[in-house]
């Protein structure tokens, strides 16, 4: 049994020097206790392997049966702390405090002297409420730019802890923080560069039942997910709102964003993509790689549009596509429109 255990131990420190997430070395620790139970099973008595991992099933069956309640226990605690999470953060401070203070004044000059903006658009950020869907790649840079530029209530929604390979670009989180939910390893880093603002943190995933109610309290949402289930969710939400959805998506060296709004004739997302590609066509950071500052690029261009259409500042992306090549330092902007027949947005407009 001590060899079993000390395989075991050497699968988890091994697994954690090469930067392997949790999951996975639980996997392979998972694995060897399967290992072991089919041996003692299936070999006879007396067998050298069943005498070198303990002689007999029943002491494997009741470390895993603890293994399997000590889980069920977490699972449980973790789902009613995140309950929690979700029935405590509306009830935050509803709005940052009216009018400017001497230091946020000189904190939001750069914005205050641009024509485009000046103090009325600086108050229209202050008083805006922005949530950020996904607190990874694209809602990392998003979430710093949108503290930084006094942006005064922004919620972020993932279910997601930091994990070693983020770190590689998402910059938000810092080492220290791996295993810590990402939302508040973010909330910590955007209060920390600018106390002014405030953060809602919701660490949970964003499902049907929770996304209406979720967005009825915001003015814009930026979408920074990585999966197509939430892209297509997120989309119909904004749609039905009549809201905004500031999209950005990442692959290997190339990047795309784009402001779907069919409230004012611009496309839904539904429109551009009718349907979620297959797997292959569309494989995960983690299987196809990502440059680690495109991110920052596309979740800052996220950004600059949420603060266009706080302020009404410039030309924001709607009907247009951007697509930015860092492997050839190519940029490029398409137009879009909308289907007719989008079975989301095709009489968005007359709704």
């Amino acid at each position: 049994m001590l060899l079993v255990l000390a395989m075991a131990a050497a699968l988890w420190g091994i697994g954690g020097a090469m930067g392997a997430p949790r999951t996975t070395r639980l996997t392979m620790i998972g694995a060897l206790y399967v290992g072991v139970l089919i041996i003692h099973l299936t070999l006879p008595d007396g067998s050298p392997l069943r005498m070198a991992t303990g002689e007999s099933a029943a002491l494997w069956l009741i470390l895993g049966g603890f293994a399997v309640l000590v889980f069920a226990y977490r699972r449980i605690l973790l789902a009613l702390r995140r309950r929690a999470e979700v029935t405590q953060a509306p009830d935050m401070e509803a709005a940052p405090k009216p009018g400017f203070s001497e230091a946020e004044l000189n904190r939001y000059a750069r914005h205050i002297v641009l024509r485009e903006i000046g103090g009325p658009g600086q108050k229209r950020l202050k008083e805006a409420k922005v949530l950020v869907i996904g607190a990874g790649g694209l809602g990392a840079p998003a979430l710093q730019y949108l503290a930084a530029a006094g942006v005064g209530t922004i919620g972020v929604i993932d279910d997601d802890a930091v994990e070693n390979a983020n770190l590689q670009r998402q910059v938000i989180h810092k080492d220290a923080a791996i295993g810590t939910p990402k939302v508040f390893s973010a909330q910590a880093e955007m209060t920390a560069q600018n106390p002014y603002v405030i953060v809602r943190p919701y660490h949970r995933r964003l499902t049907e039942e929770i996304a209406a109610d979720l967005f009825a309290d915001y003015d814009l949402v930026l979408d920074g997910t990585d999966n197509f289930d939430t892209r297509y969710l997120a989309n119909r939400v904004a749609v039905a709102q009549k809201m905004p959805l500031i999209s950005g998506a990442l692959s290997q060296w190339e990047g795309q964003l784009s402001v779907f709004d069919p409230a004012q004739d611009a496309p839904c997302y539904q429109c551009i993509f009718p349907q979620a590609p297959a797997p292959e066509l569309a494989p995960s950071c983690a299987e196809a790689g990502v440059l680690s500052p495109l991110p920052g690029v596309i979740g800052a261009m996220m950004a600059s549009e949420a603060i266009k259409l706080i302020t009404g500042a410039g030309t924001v992306l709607r009907g247009q596509m951007v697509i930015y090549d860092a492997l050839y330092g190519e940029s490029r902007t398409i137009s879009i429109a909308r289907r007719a027949d989008c079975p989301i947005c095709g009489n968005a407009v007359d709704r």
